[in-house]
């Protein structure tokens, strides 16, 4: 693949490069893995599993995940050379259980059904094509395993009105932004339409919920800095908003959050199927 059909591929690479996405993807993990683990331990996997982590950034959920299944062995691949970088550096210890490789998540070079379990989180959104992605985890996973997306819908987050409403916000900016990169920002409520399609098997949609009463509210409030920092920018670039006013909206979120009489909510898709025995 040249760079070029990467670069196409990866509308937000930017974005996934900047350091706001590393203090994203922490918080993140804080705020949803406590309420995330209890899904995949659902499944039945085998003593010692073989686990992809598909776009794993960071390497947060590798590592977490290898401390919930102490026995498997689990490969994070990302395109982001820095991202995989520090998830080596961070997580040297676990190696080589845990083992960290560039590759795409659209062709990623792996033999068939290699996998008991394929994870992707707060990915597909981001990217276009996602039916193809789908396609190459399906490729990926053994016949029986597991599929475990995490993807995000940004129609299902609600803040407090104000005078600076972040309800306009959300209503103007993932519909443009998604037009503009391809991508589709309510792909929570599309994604068991793809898993469908597949004819994959004991599709569900369970949902953890990130508000003020469930999250620190600064584990919260991180979230939405990252947020801001990242991709103010962009939405200045792609939407009728501009930079300067998507800032704005972000703050509000954050004081909205901050706020101890306050009450906020993200609610995040979590796509789980299984591959058919007769796959082929």
């Amino acid at each position: 693949m040249n760079q070029q059909s990467t670069i196409n591929l990866n509308p937000q690479a930017k974005q996934m490069a900047d350091e706001s996405m590393i203090r994203n993807l922490a918080a993140q993990a804080c705020a949803i893995w406590p309420q995330e683990a209890p899904l995949l331990l659902r499944y039945s996997l085998p003593a010692v599993p073989r686990i992809l982590d598909a776009g794993c950034g960071t390497g947060e959920a590798a590592s977490r995940m290898a401390e919930l299944f102490p026995r498997a062995s689990i490969l994070g691949i990302d395109i982001i050379d820095a991202s995989l970088n520090l998830a080596r550096q961070r997580y040297a210890n676990l190696a080589p259980r845990v083992q960290f490789e560039h590759r795409s998540i659209y062709e990623t070079g792996i033999a068939d059904d290699r996998f008991d379990l394929v994870v992707c989180r707060h990915v597909i959104h981001s990217i276009p094509h996602a039916g193809r992605v789908i396609a190459e985890f399906v490729r990926l996973t053994r016949p029986g395993g597991y599929l475990h997306l995490i993807a995000e819908d940004y129609g299902m987050l609600h803040f407090q009105r104000a005078p600076v409403d972040p309800r306009d916000f959300w209503h103007q900016v993932p519909p443009a932004f998604g037009a503009a990169t391809g991508t589709d920002l309510f792909i929570g409520r599309d994604i068991y339409g793809i898993l469908a399609a597949r004819k994959l098997k004991q599709i569900r949609i369970d949902y953890v919920i990130v508000d003020t009463l469930r999250v620190p509210r600064e584990t919260f409030a991180a979230i939405i800095e990252a947020w801001r920092d990242g991709y103010a920018e962009p939405v200045g670039e792609y939407t009728p908003i501009s930079r300067e006013r998507a800032a704005e909206y972000f703050n509000q979120m954050i004081a909205n959050i901050r706020d101890p009489l306050g009450y906020a909510l993200w609610m995040v898709p979590v796509a789980s199927a299984r591959v058919p025995l007769d796959k082929r």
